[in-house]
């Protein structure tokens, strides 16, 4: 029986509300943050100081220190005490700059069991700032599903139980958009809804839905938080939903102090990416999976849990496909203003797995990271299988990186003998069988079967085969695509060292959102030497940090680029776009503003999640490190495949001669010199960013930064002492 939303709604019991007066945002803040106990249902307004300003400038900086306060370093990801932050930061909502629509989530994590950070696009973020909030913070574990219920035209939050409604977002999405609304198209534009899915109640590596409501479709679309697990941590307090209201959407709401100067940036970028976005990028047309054919060109596509770099069959899923499929000619934003719109989908897409074959369904994407993961990485170059892959990832609440790197870490496990047809419940889990992929994805949202062991991680199976199986662990560790708990992002990395450390160093875990610097490394050759990568591990991580302080999106910065940018001294800082941002910042917050004083703004930050992550058991260089895979060659098929390559580099780089050598002798010596390599970066680095040579945070640097508070030298402390 289908439920009408009428009935639904009569279903919800009211637990508790708050009344909050409704006061103008002041220089991009809102000078206040919301606190929701699930637990007992109760409602706490804090200041934003002006110290917290300063110290943690907002968005991810304000997130992580509310998150600090509320644990300890005993908190794990289920604890009640754990909170959920959300939180977007001062430049977040103006329309004037595209891409300035982002929220930042932080989190205890269930998949590194660290601090996480996850951001996410959509409405959400900037209708919680017009709403009255600078971060939303949410402890406690609700009785039973919750909707949490932000009402920013009234001034009014509610908890209700919400016990009738379904939880996969396709579906919840539209439910509790019609549900808040008045039933219109006009006021179904004023509803943001977050949820996660099925499997998030299942799987470590859920993610969390952030929707828009496209008028020219009819439908909600969906933005990934998809990072370390926050979708479980979502469903884990029993939250269903939550909805922020907000009318009256005007270009000027952020009480920004010189409108002119960032129309002045805007109007400059906007006219790049209208005159120059066809010849560079397309991200117009087809967004981030542009590039899925020029990875491959370079040898860069993740290919059968990264053994290789391209594929014959890539044409099938490469951006021509995308192009076809998407639906063209409509503004694909996810927040008003972004002139990129490079949000694709495709619309009536017919399924034919799972509870919802037969229907027809709009799917979000693919993006980069989809049809890399979902296609290439586990040997599916089926368009039909990728799309649908990425439909049920999105409305099950599944990360699509974790998935498709656990898949095909099973899937190589599989084909190497590491596990069998009886270990994986009958599922023959060869490379390219994407009705296999599909199987264990639906397995995930049941909560059954083979499905549920390869949802908790690259690392937990990689402990579970061995103890359970009898799996080799030198092989498991070698090819297991994870750094610190977290899923490598899509994109092949032996070649570039500078990348191998991008990922490695990465605080949160090996995402391609802090430090992207495979084209300058490996194919233009801008990072000669040691210092020069290091110097680049320093600077692109802190732009990458400050887009997260502030609730911006990082493609405008360097997926689209000034006419002459190649001819400027460092083409890839597009040293135009950093402008913009002084520009952008002074013109929201008033406060005289160099590139210096923005970098600055995100060392704090950065140093302070490095110590919150050292306060939580993480310490030390070991950390640090990808698997060989990621590195080099694991198996003799790898190295024979790129024989003249890798023979080539024995000879000049190592300086030995491999003609008499066997594969086996070839790819031990360029196993040790490339792990020395990587010693020699790690050390680069830490110098560079005033870290000592354990990856610990010096407290000259903390002082030099402003954050030698005693309470994170005493972390220093420790763990120097560990």
């Amino acid at each position: 029986m289908v439920l009408s939303i009428e009935k639904m709604k009569v279903a919800h019991k009211l637990l508790g509300e708050y009344a909050y007066a409704l006061k103008p945002i002041e220089r991009g803040y809102a000078n206040r943050t919301l606190r929701i106990n699930l637990t007992d249902n109760t409602f706490t307004e804090k200041p934003v100081t002006q110290q917290m300003k300063e110290i943690f400038t907002g968005g991810r900086g304000f997130a992580l220190k509310l998150l600090w306060d509320a644990v300890t370093p005993e908190t794990k990801w289920d604890s009640p005490e754990n909170e959920l932050v959300f939180a977007n930061g001062p430049i977040c909502g103006i329309t004037a700059y595209p891409g300035s629509g982002k929220a930042t989530i932080v989190t205890i994590g269930p998949l590194t069991e660290n601090v996480i950070d996850s951001n996410v696009g959509g409405y959400f973020s900037p209708f919680l700032k017009f709403s009255g909030f600078d971060a939303l913070e949410i402890t406690g574990k609700a009785a039973e599903d919750v909707i949490i219920f932000i009402d920013g035209d009234t001034g009014q939050v509610s908890i209700e139980s919400a016990p009738l409604e379904g939880v996969d977002s396709h579906l919840l999405g539209n439910i509790l958009t019609e549900m808040y609304s008045e039933g219109d198209e006009k006021t179904r534009r004023n509803i943001s809804v977050l949820s996660a899915g099925q499997a998030a109640e299942h799987i470590r590596y859920a993610l969390i839905n952030s929707t828009w409501y496209d008028v020219r479709r009819n439908e909600i679309r969906l933005k990934q938080a998809g990072r370390g697990g926050v979708g479980r941590v979502f469903r884990d307090k029993k939250i269903k939903g939550i909805v922020v209201k907000f009318s009256g959407m005007k270009g000027d709401l952020n009480g920004v102090a010189d409108m002119a100067l960032i129309r002045k940036a805007g109007a400059r970028i906007n006219k790049e990416i209208a005159d120059l976005d066809g010849s560079q990028n397309n991200m117009r047309k087809v967004g981030t999976a542009n590039i899925v054919g020029i990875m491959d060109h370079f040898d860069l596509l993740p290919v059968h849990n990264f053994r290789y770099g391209s594929h014959p069959d890539t044409h099938k899923i490469d951006s021509h496909v995308w192009m076809e499929s998407f639906t063209q000619g409509v503004p694909d934003g996810c927040w008003l203003g972004c002139t990129m719109s490079c949000s694709h989908g495709v619309d009536k897409f017919p399924l034919q797995t799972g509870p919802y074959a037969g229907q027809c369904v709009l799917v979000d994407g693919p993006e980069y990271e989809n049809a890399a993961g979902l296609g290439a990485n586990i040997g599916n170059f089926d368009p039909q299988k990728l799309l649908e892959l990425n439909f049920y990832c999105d409305t099950y609440g599944v990360d699509s990186i974790s998935f498709a790197n656990c898949v095909a870490f099973a899937m190589e496990c599989y084909e190497e003998g590491q596990i069998t047809k009886e270990n994986t419940g009958a599922l023959e889990l060869n490379f390219g069988n994407g009705a296999a992929a599909l199987e264990l994805l639906h397995q995930m949202a049941r909560g059954s079967g083979f499905g549920v062991i390869v949802g908790q991680g690259v690392r937990y199976m990689k402990k579970y085969f061995i103890e359970n199986f009898g799996a080799d662990a030198g092989f498991l560790q070698d090819i297991g695509m994870e750094i610190k708990g977290m899923e490598i992002s899509e994109y092949g990395t032996k070649e570039s060292l500078a990348q191998q450390g991008g990922f490695g160093l990465a605080t949160k875990g090996p995402q391609h959102d802090e430090a992207w610097l495979i084209f300058m490394d490996q194919i233009q050759n801008l990072l000669p030497t040691f210092e020069a990568k290091a110097e680049a591990l320093h600077y692109f991580p802190m732009w990458r940090t400050w887009f997260s302080l502030h609730g911006l999106c990082k493609l405008p910065w360097n997926d689209i680029s000034p006419a002459n940018n190649k001819q400027t001294k460092e083409p890839a800082k597009v040293e135009e776009h950093v402008e913009n941002y002084t520009w952008i910042h002074e013109g929201v917050t008033g406060i005289p503003t160099t590139v210096e004083t923005l970098l600055q703004q995100s060392e704090r930050v950065y140093n302070f999640q490095k110590v919150f992550t050292m306060r939580m058991g993480r310490v030390g260089r070991q950390h640090d490190y990808p698997p060989y895979r990621a590195m080099g060659p694991v198996t003799v098929v790898e190295y024979e495949s790129r024989q003249e390559r890798y023979d080539e580099q024995l000879q000049r780089l190592v300086e030995i001669d491999p003609a008499n050598m066997s594969t086996e002798e070839k790819m031990k010596a360029l196993r040790d010199y490339r792990k020395a390599q990587y010693e020699y970066l790690l050390d680069a680095v830490y110098k560079r960013r005033g870290w000592d040579g354990n990856s610990i945070p010096t407290p000259e640097k903390l002082k030099e930064l402003r954050i030698d508070s005693p309470e994170l030298l005493e972390v220093v402390a420790w763990a120097q002492a560990q």
